[in-house]
């Protein structure tokens, strides 16, 4: 083959060619959830409660092209509606180049004069495979912003100019701007159907539901190394990871002091209608009790209960433990549920007493598909119940936080919460609707009443009379949220986006608010970004 042939071979296959080159699943967001439908069907017997999902188990289930090609016999609009915008394919190595952005339009009303905001978010990912054996995944964005509505204010409330479930930022321009920079990427090494091993940066979900009480994608990315076994009717998942934490006094252009945690999670469908978990989790901080201790080797070993472990080596470190469940009915209603224990004593909670060390958190939820057999027409509705002073810690090193953001709910502790989505999917249409009912106890400077998770619980304002929802200041929100998307292109979920948001914030000591936000947005929508706080 002569040169200038082969050129041009290598150009067809980049432009022309397609095969899926991913091992995790590029939908987080969880508007868009295509492959929900078939995955909780129970007779799939899909282990949906460990996300990201892996796309070499989905495959073997459903197709995206199956689900969202769009038909075109131009080339030239076939590429930009249905492919990768680069790619490459030869018999053991694969990979794609997709764009990753958000170009957002904001307005909103209500407390201040109107105030046009902004996200300018450029980016790119790319992902690819060698063999059956080995994939990989990277993206990188440069964002700038600019929050004039409630986000701004949930940027005040986190401190060190943090933005929610990204990173620390500085700032940019003379209008209150944020220049900031995200980063992401893994390789996994799949032996065997039975083992997978991946080494990431980036964040892990574990749960059926909207929130997750055990571990979500709120905060913003961290590295770890994660073993997955699938055998028979079991998944089972090991994780070591590491955190920072924002200690006072920081001075600039220093390294944050490091935390750790390892967590064991084992799924067990018993039936094609139930699936029972079980979790642990333990947190510890690089500089525990003022000691240097670094990664602790006593919790490498994946095939042990760690509570035995951390008592037997007369460890400090703050461990959390709980079930996870979820009873799928007729094929396609689900009922899913966590219960989260991090202390507790039988006596006091007998007594209701609300004594503070009574650490525990629940979820109730439920969600169906295909309502009244209208096709794409879901329902989802959940309850959480979180109590003062779980996730928090003796130590600012060791509570179940990373970089100033809760590793599970946004909100932290001492609330509970309603929120329910109606959503329809009609081709490449979404159609969302949110609302949201929460009400949490926030802890003023002089006071812990158990909400803030980064204060010392052994500086608890009370021991006793500790309710969900007190404290130094009783906050009550209203959230609703409608949202229309058209998807451009599934291989990188772009699309364009316009809703409406309305916010209703009630308060015992300070101002009330009530906002109404409007946005238009051009956005490859990848990752969960919670703004509903």
């Amino acid at each position: 083959m002569t040169g200038n042939k082969a050129f041009l071979s290598i150009i067809c296959i980049f432009v022309f060619g397609t095969v899926f080159a991913q091992n995790n699943s590029i939908y987080q967001n969880a508007s868009f959830q295509p492959y929900d439908r078939y995955l909780y069907n129970s007779d799939n017997r899909f282990h949906t409660s460990v996300k990201p999902y892996d796309m070499t188990e989905v495959s073997q289930i459903v197709s995206i092209d199956t689900l969202f090609e769009k038909k075109c016999n131009n080339k030239i609009c076939n590429h930009l509606l249905n492919k990768d915008l680069f790619f490459f394919r030869s018999k053991d190595f694969n990979f794609n180049i997709n764009p990753a952005f958000n170009f957002e339009l904001s307005n909103h009303n209500g407390d201040d004069n109107d105030n046009a905001g902004w996200i300018n978010d450029r980016g790119i990912f790319v992902n690819g495979n060698i063999t059956d054996k080995v994939y990989f995944y990277t993206a990188f964005h440069e964002i700038q912003s600019n929050f004039t509505d409630y986000r701004r204010d949930r940027i005040k409330e986190l401190g060190h100019k943090t933005i929610p479930g990204i990173s620390r930022a500085k700032n940019f321009g003379n209008n209150g701007g944020y220049d900031y920079a995200y980063a992401e990427g893994f390789v996994s090494y799949i032996p065997s159907k039975y083992f997978g091993f991946q080494l990431g940066h980036g964040k892990n979900f574990i749960g059926d539901g909207y929130r997750s009480l055990i571990l979500s994608d709120n905060a913003q990315n961290y590295p770890y190394f994660k073993i997955t076994t699938n055998v028979w009717n079991l998944k089972y998942v090991m994780m070591w990871s590491q955190q920072y934490y924002l200690e006072k006094g920081h001075k600039g252009n220093t390294r944050h002091p490091k935390k750790w945690n390892v967590m064991h999670y084992l799924d067990w469908s018993v039936t094609k209608w139930l699936n029972i978990a079980f979790f642990e989790t333990i947190n510890w901080g690089d500089d525990t009790l003022g000691t240097h201790r670094g990664f602790e080797f006593n919790y490498i070993n994946p095939c042990i209960f760690l509570r035995p472990v951390e008592f037997s080596i007369g460890s400090p470190d703050n461990c959390l433990m709980g079930l996870t469940g979820k009873l799928t009915l007729w094929k396609n209603h689900v009922f899913y549920g966590q219960a989260v224990l991090d202390e507790f004593k039988f006596e006091e909670f007998k007594k209701h007493s609300g004594w503070w060390g009574s650490k525990y958190a629940l979820q109730a939820g439920y969600k169906t598909f295909d309502i009244a057999k209208v096709k794409g027409l879901d329902f989802q509705t959940e309850f959480n119940y979180v109590r003062p002073f779980i996730y928090s810690h003796f130590t600012y090193s060791q509570n179940y936080a990373h970089a100033g953001q809760a590793l599970a709910h946004p909100r932290g502790a001492n609330f509970y919460e309603s929120v329910s989505f109606l959503r329809y999917n009609w081709k490449r249409f979404f159609f969302e609707a949110k609302y949201e009912y929460l009400v949490y106890g926030r802890d003023t400077a002089n006071s812990n009443y158990g909400g803030d998770i980064f204060k010392l619980y052994q500086t608890r304002t009370q021991e006793y009379d500790n309710k969900i929802g007190k404290g130094g200041d009783q906050n009550i929100i209203t959230y609703t949220d409608l949202t229309v998307s058209y998807m451009i292109n599934p291989k990188s979920n772009m699309n364009i986006s316009f809703g409406v948001s309305h916010r209703k914030q009630n308060s015992e000591i300070s101002d009330d608010l009530n906002q109404w936000m409007y946005f238009l947005g051009f956005r490859t929508s990848l990752n969960n970004f919670y703004y509903d706080f």
